[in-house]
């Protein structure tokens, strides 16, 4: 299955954005941790105009430290790019934010001269949270599905900075259906674009070859399944994706895998690494523990609960 995914309201927010632009001082993108590239609108190279640019590695928290701090330092040897990783949801961690921007426009930020800063990020990728933590308050709509934020707004975070958050904004065509891929495995995709099956699958396959031992720790495998079907069908079993006469329910069992790899139940995992790969870069995720259920959390069916 091919994935496209464009709403109508994206044309006039990438409209927007390229008139915003000429009016603030420095750029935040939020970026996923896990996937830098994949989650990265290309199409904000050509709208930068040289301004400062903060590259924000949000949900760091469930991407592979050692490959994070790869990415950091490939993103800081290009001119006027900072890198941060951090948490949208710990405040502490998005401190940093505003500093690193005040030093980066230092002539902004005092009285009459405030800095304005433009958020973007692609769907579903933790502005409207970050906007809200630096904020104290709820500023900006959130949800775990894709597209919450449809219009550009102005926040005044009563510190020196102007905030414009923006409506998450893909690309008409997508050609690289990896990153596609890659993008619906982390939910940036939204649901009526994609077959659960299909990205599951492509989800399984790249488990398996990265990060084996995470697979084994969560499902409890004395040994792998052998293929991404066969790994679904094993983990539909685990989580109780059961059909009449006893098969498993494969569109149940990816979109449950799916929820729990998006989780962070698999631990801490990155779907790209910087290109050419540094020798010495391992994976550094780190397996979950075996849970200890309640008996209110044991009777619960993963399959049945929402996304």
């Amino acid at each position: 299955m091919t994935i496209e995914w464009y709403p109508g309201h994206m044309s006039k927010a990438h409209e927007q954005m390229a008139e915003l632009v000429r009016r603030i001082d420095v750029i935040i993108e939020i970026l996923d941790a896990r996937l830098p590239v994949s989650s990265a609108n290309h199409l904000l190279a050509e709208l930068r105009r040289n301004k400062p640019w903060v590259k924000v590695l949000n949900k760091n928290d469930l991407a592979d430290p050692g490959v994070t701090k790869a990415w950091v330092r490939t993103f800081e040897q290009q001119t006027g790019i900072r890198a941060l990783p951090l948490s949208a949801k710990q405040h502490r961690e998005v401190l940093q934010l505003p500093k690193l921007c005040l030093r980066l426009a230092p002539t902004r930020g005092k009285p009459g001269r405030p800095l304005r800063a433009m958020v973007v990020g692609i769907p579903n990728v933790g502005k409207s949270t970050l906007i809200n933590t630096l904020a104290g308050k709820a500023m900006a709509k959130v949800g775990d599905k894709p597209a919450i934020t449809t219009c550009t707004q102005q926040i005044d975070l009563r510190n020196g900075i102007i905030l414009s958050d923006t409506p998450g904004v893909l690309w008409p065509t997508m050609s690289d259906q990896n990153a596609a891929y890659r993008l619906a495995t982390t939910g940036a995709i939204g649901a009526n674009a994609l077959d659960y099956t299909d990205v599951g699958t492509f989800a399984a396959e790249f488990m398996l070859t990265r990060y084996p031992d995470q697979l084994m720790a969560r499902y409890q495998f004395t040994e792998l399944p052998e293929g991404p079907l066969p790994l679904l069908e094993q983990i539909g079993k685990r989580l109780g994706c059961i059909v009449s006469g006893g098969g498993v329910d494969l569109h149940r069992a990816a979109e449950a895998f799916l929820r729990e790899l998006r989780g962070g139940k698999l631990g801490r995992v990155s779907f790209e690494e910087p290109e050419p790969a540094a020798p010495h870069l391992e994976s550094s995720g780190e397996a979950p523990e075996p849970e200890k259920e309640s008996e209110n959390e044991r009777s619960v069916n993963p399959c049945e609960t929402p996304c």
